[in-house]
């Protein structure tokens, strides 16, 4: 939340191309090729502005000036990257600056990529050119600029490599600056998804949404729970039949349901799906189970007592009933953040998370609608459901010692 803000978040997950144009689609996390015995290529990018790249300027003649771009890399991997590209911004009044691309391999080879004219912004993908494509025999740009040669089947050439590119400029103050952009097979610490979005912003965002919207409902739950569940003892009658009426009929209501409709008809922002919980999940059967204790404190003598001096129902309620109901609040108010923090995660699953905000759940739903299990993006399913099983294993351990804790009976067993 320091190191990523709330908006800046909000701008990454909703971002496009022009955000996440540096990352790979599908690529798993960098620390996928340590347990594999086949080594991935990792994504990098250099950019000659900032001395990225080696950038040689030679005038020349009547205004001219030769430009010379090279970036050293080593490829030592066992598959192939997914694609090259290079971002080029020219400087330059009327006379485009020309450019010619060229990859020196590690066996001495120079294989030339393309030539072409430069507009001021320009954007050059090594496998959509088909002319290079024809060059290298037929055989996918990545496969064929990388190969071994005369191999069948292809085998990656390992060693260093070299990227030239030799630009002519026409005008006097004419400059050109190139980015290069190696979309390996492998990024980052958690990985990317079909959009190239990188899958640490929901990760470390999902979080605390998981943890507001389970913490908020469920201490709205259960202190509302047991107030309620302390009038309906105190005053009895009418008012303790009224809620035992509304709790059994709330207790039939298909809850997930009315959460479903509630996102498909109406909205499905997180902070009304988290109201409708907590109204939904007050009238449950643990009023009952106040209830029953309630009715037991109430006979107490010191609630007598009380009375006998005058004490009003409010502060009898508040200050005499309630606080001897805390010790087995805390525990059940615990253990049951984890139901929430699963529930606003299966409603995103569903399709019926936040539109805006980047979670967990949202997370499992794009890779369960990219087919992430059938080919093979077991990083994608894997991530968020780790975080939400360690989660749901926090809360609940916690729950527990705090029983023990405020129960004596539980103690030594």
């Amino acid at each position: 939340m320091i190191t990523i803000p709330y908006a800046e978040a909000i701008r990454l997950w909703r971002g496009g191309e022009d955000v996440w144009y540096k990352n790979p689609k599908f690529a798993a996390p960098a620390w996928s090729n340590f347990f594999s015995a086949t080594k991935l290529p990792v994504s990098f990018d250099v950019d000659s502005a900032n001395g990225g790249m080696t950038k040689v300027v030679t005038p020349g003649d009547k205004g001219t000036s030769r430009i010379d771009i090279t970036y050293d890399f080593d490829f030592s991997y066992d598959a192939y990257p997914q694609e090259m590209l290079l971002y080029f911004d020219a400087k330059y009044i009327a006379k485009q600056p020309f450019v010619s691309i060229y990859l020196l391999t590690p066996d001495g080879r120079k294989t030339r990529v393309s030539d072409f004219g430069v507009d001021q912004k320009y954007t050059f993908r090594f496998s959509q050119d088909e002319k290079l494509k024809r060059r290298l025999g037929g055989q996918e740009i990545m496969t064929g600029l990388f190969s071994t040669p005369k191999t069948d089947p292809a085998v990656p050439l390992k060693g260093k490599y070299q990227l030239i590119l030799n630009v002519v400029t026409f005008e006097e103050g004419s400059d050109l600056d190139a980015e290069l952009v190696f979309h390996g097979q492998v990024y980052g610490l958690a990985g990317t998804d079909q959009a190239r979005r990188d899958l640490m912003v929901p990760l470390l965002w999902g979080a605390p949404i998981a943890l507001a919207f389970g913490l908020i409902a469920s201490l709205g739950t259960s202190v509302l729970t047991m107030i309620i569940a302390a009038v309906g003892a105190w005053y009895a009658g009418w008012v303790d039949e009224l809620i035992q009426r509304i709790t059994e009929v709330n207790l039939v209501l298909p809850f997930l349901n009315i959460l479903i409709m509630v996102g498909t008809f109406y909205s499905r922002s997180i902070w009304l799906i988290l109201g409708v919980t907590i109204l939904l999940s007050i009238f449950t059967g643990a009023i009952k189970g106040y209830r029953a204790i309630f009715m037991q404190v109430k006979e107490s003598t010191y609630i007598e007592a009380a009375r006998a001096y005058g004490a009003s129902n409010t502060r009898l309620i508040f200050l005499y009933l309630i606080p001897r109901m805390i010790p087995l609040l805390i525990p059940g108010l615990v253990s049951s953040v984890p139901a929430f923090v699963f529930l606003e995660a299966t409603l995103a699953v569903l399709g019926l998370g936040d539109p805006v905000l980047p979670t967990w759940g949202k997370i499992i739903n794009d890779a369960w609608g990219n087919g992430a299990l059938y080919k093979g993006y077991y990083y994608w399913i894997l991530e968020p459901a780790v975080l939400l099983m360690v989660t749901g294993l926090g809360f609940a351990m916690l729950g527990f010692a705090l029983d023990r804790i405020f129960n004596p009976r539980l103690r030594g067993m």
